[in-house]
């Protein structure tokens, strides 16, 4: 099977983040200039060295502006979801690192991610971190920045992208941080919707088709994950897959309430993709195991004792009761 191109070039900007912003002069549109000459360096870049799991779209018209889509990782919570971010080469481009916006639908799912868009990050100068994550005119790269979210700021325990929990130690915010991988699953089924119902320009076909093939594996997940089967982010990870345990987690009844709330929701739209979802119901089922767990345990235990009374007052092992005097 040919491999799909993870690099295009498009006509539309129009719902682009950075659309009406004014631009001084014609450096984007001079074919001699420096910054063209660097924007054409970088698409050529990309063109050949984005990995199959980001995709982007280069705009014929305005040559500053880029729009890029993560697809989430798997061992994260982010994982099958899409993450889009709207870009901008500024004026100035390679001297100050690119302008980038994250299509946040109002969520803040990452530490890193803000609900109003702003994507915070030492290799675009949205943080202060040490010189060496910073942007480097000479050296950074469009690629780097793009792979360097989906890495570090998309990854595994999004709770310590917290500047004040990265130095501590982690097993003792652990806790927190499976909380927070719950949220950040919950609102990213919830970006998936949105996504859905309101795909950015010129990536309609590619949303309808990736949740076609993956939104079986969504629901699967909120199904596994609201009945304690797998722990949030790991529902089809290798890395868990050979040392699966039968404990079944404890999972809150506020997190069985998301999940099946955004199964319902995701299902419907998934049938409008297309998606095949057989074997699926469209409300998620989850088991009484905890409530048919407490009864065992109080009916058993009580049935046990009676057993055990009968079994020793027959062998003569059971103490009478005294009798209180009066």
């Amino acid at each position: 099977m040919e491999k799909k191109s993870t690099f295009d070039l498009v006509s539309d900007d129009s719902d682009h983040k950075y659309h009406n912003k004014n631009i001084a002069g014609n450096c984007f549109s001079d074919t001699k200039s420096a910054i063209y000459k660097r924007i054409m360096k970088e698409w050529k870049i990309l063109e050949k060295n984005l990995p199959e799991s980001i995709h982007v779209k280069a705009y014929e018209r305005r040559i500053d502006l880029l729009r890029a889509v993560i697809v989430g990782a798997a061992g994260t919570p982010y994982h099958d979801g899409l993450f889009f971010f709207d870009i901008q080469f500024p004026e100035n481009y390679p001297n100050n690192p690119p302008k980038i916006n994250y299509h946040s639908f109002g969520y803040r799912l990452n530490p890193n991610l803000y609900a109003s868009g702003k994507v915070c990050l030492s290799l675009v100068n949205t943080w202060n971190g040490k010189k060496c994550e910073k942007w480097d005119p000479s050296n950074s790269t469009l690629l780097q920045v793009l792979v360097s979210i989906q890495a570090l700021v998309l990854n595994a325990n999004p709770f310590f992208n917290e500047p004040i929990y990265r130095s501590v130690s982690r097993s003792s915010y652990e806790k927190k941080s499976r909380a927070y991988n719950e949220d950040a699953f919950v609102l990213t089924c919830y970006t998936v919707i949105n996504l859905i119902r309101k795909p950015p320009r010129n990536f309609e076909d590619f949303v309808k088709e990736h949740f076609r093939e993956r939104g079986p594996v969504l629901l699967a997940a909120c199904r596994e994950y609201a009945n304690g089967r797998v722990r949030i982010g790991y529902y089809n990870c290798n890395e868990i897959a050979s040392s699966s345990t039968k404990t079944v987690i404890k999972v809150k009844d506020s997190l069985k309430v998301s999940l099946r709330n955004a199964y319902c929701i995701m299902y419907k739209q998934f049938i409008g993709c297309g998606a095949s979802l057989e074997g699926f119901l469209p409300v998620l089922e989850i088991a009484v195991q905890e409530k048919r767990k407490s009864k065992r345990s109080n009916g058993g235990n009580g049935i046990f004792k009676k057993v055990m009374g009968k079994i020793k007052s027959a062998l003569g092992l059971k103490r009478k009761k005294k009798k209180k005097s009066t």
